[in-house]
């Protein structure tokens, strides 16, 4: 298919409360320009709502009816996600008819690896089919789902795009892309047709319950509290003795399969120090598995503003930690821009999972497609 513009959207595990927006033109293969980006802030009342929908769900568990709560706060998420579409076009001048497709990834609120026991499982609340009626425009939305029942982990799907923007820089095995969000993810593509892609383990999530823990803030700004704190060294060494620091890929974590429990103990800054190390560690871990150990990390999520967190990787994993910008890249707009292409690559019929990246049998195409009802 020729080139068109479609618009991405994201909201992390996280919960900074923020919707990442942006557009690019693509076929699916190559990128063909990147359009404008926004980061639009949830309404207060959503925000707040969040965390007790994710404490919901953890509580669910997958057993059982889901929670009701899962339905308000979905049908809430979706008009605030789409009424952002709706001003970023208004503000950049961009007509629905100009846009083939938004891909919606929704707010994901609980995921579950497989098993040998039990297949995997994985919920993001958003409704594709009322976003295309808000909008005007098509939606490709629910894109894990298929990947889970196929026996994938249905995480990280963020390999073809990661993969597209390396492909730009002419790099190949000597560099690989790090996502630092709730979880961290990373990318590694060899040059030619092998690409790698699995959770390398926590990042941003931990930490900022520990800062919040502690009535400090949201986050540690500017590494501060962790280049403040010393890093209990047996206990990291205990953390990352952890078994899925050792597992082989493909594999994936829910944002709650490691948490700020870890610090336990510390005082504030020294449980901001342990985290921070911990997240390091866990991306010197992934490198040493993957096919080639790259000499460089391109490093995108929020976890790239962290100077602390980009220190303890450099010297931790023992490799040249880069943030996105350093390549030309958008940093908060590259989960948005995934979801954009994603899209796109399912409107082309092109698979987003592989069995280097989930696990699934064989490559496969995600993501449901909601068309706008014309008038």
């Amino acid at each position: 298919m020729k080139p068109v513009w479609a618009i991405g959207l994201m909201t992390g595990t996280v919960l900074d409360g923020m919707i990442d927006i942006a557009a690019i033109r693509t076929d699916g293969v190559e990128i063909a320009e990147f359009g404008p980006w926004a980061l639009k802030p949830y309404p207060q009342s959503l925000r707040a709502l969040l965390p007790e929908v994710v404490d919901a769900a953890r509580r669910w568990n997958f057993e059982g009816a889901e929670p009701a709560i899962f339905a308000e706060a979905e049908r809430l998420l979706t008009i605030a996600q789409s009424d952002a579409v709706i001003e970023f076009l208004g503000e950049h001048c961009l007509e629905p008819a100009e846009i083939s497709a938004i891909g919606f990834h929704g707010q994901t609120v609980l995921h579950r690896a497989p098993a040998p026991s039990r297949c995997g499982d994985t919920r993001q609340l958003g409704d594709g089919a009322l976003m295309a009626a808000r909008t005007g425009i098509d939606v490709v939305h629910d894109f894990r789902s298929a990947d889970v029942r196929a026996g994938g982990q249905g995480a990280p799907l963020a390999a073809t795009y990661h993969v597209a923007l390396l492909r730009r820089l002419s790099s190949g095995g000597d560099a690989a892309v790090l996502n630092l969000g709730g979880v961290g993810n990373i990318t590694w593509w060899d040059g030619k047709e092998q690409i790698v892609s699995f959770d390398t383990g926590p990042a941003n999530g931990p930490l900022n319950d520990w800062i919040k823990r502690h009535g400090a803030g949201e986050m540690d700004v500017d590494g501060a509290l962790g280049l403040a704190g010393s890093v209990d060294e047996a206990r990291l060494a205990r953390l990352l003795d952890h078994s899925y620091m050792r597992a082989p890929y493909p594999k994936s974590l829910d944002r709650y399969d490691f948490t700020a429990d870890m610090a336990a103990g510390l005082s504030l800054e020294d449980g901001a120090a342990l985290l921070t190390a911990f997240t390091a560690g866990a991306a010197g871990c992934a490198l040493d598995i993957l096919p080639a150990r790259p000499r460089r990390l391109i490093v995108c999520g929020g976890g790239r503003k962290n100077p602390a967190i980009m220190q303890a990787i450099a010297t931790r994993a023992s490799v040249e930690a880069l943030p996105a910008e350093a390549v030309g890249w958008r940093g908060d707009a590259v989960e948005a821009e995934l979801f954009a292409w994603l899209a796109v690559r399912r409107l082309a019929g092109l698979p987003i999972s592989f069995p280097l990246t989930t696990g699934v049998p064989e490559p496969m195409m995600g993501g449901l497609i909601n068309r706008h009802a014309q008038g």
